[in-house]
């Protein structure tokens, strides 16, 4: 596998550049009374993503596992909706949100396919 590759599905290093991308981001969204309240939101979500992924993968048991990797998905999605937030507050930004939205949604459905392919095999496993 060559490096790029590696670097791609290395899951931490992919979550925290996504964060760091988030928070360098919000902090070209102009202020006003409406984005006031999406900025903290969005930096919540966007950064939690990689904060769980790494609790999940130092997780204590597989139930703990799957418990921090849904947290994952969940934060994912709910930042691709403060993304579409930011997109309608400040339309200038419109296409940053957008390649910031695609990366959320994929980070998104890696952590689906992660979760559901563990409860499957857990599933399997039953007696």
């Amino acid at each position: 596998m060559s490096n790029d590759q590696t670097k791609k599905y290395d899951l931490e290093e992919r979550t925290a550049v996504f964060g760091e991308n988030i928070v360098t981001f919000a902090k070209t969204i102009p202020l006003n009374s409406v984005t006031q309240r999406i900025v903290p939101q969005i930096v919540a979500a966007g950064t939690s993503i990689g904060a769980n992924y790494c609790e999940a993968d130092d997780a204590e048991s597989s139930k703990d596992f799957i418990h921090k990797i849904g947290i994952a998905k969940k934060e994912a999605r709910e930042t691709k909706h403060w993304l579409r937030m930011v997109a309608t507050a400040a339309p200038e930004l419109k296409e940053k949100t957008r390649e910031l939205w695609q990366e959320a949604k994929e980070l998104h459905l890696i952590f689906n396919s992660i979760s559901q392919k563990i409860k499957a095999k857990n599933l399997g496993t039953r007696d």
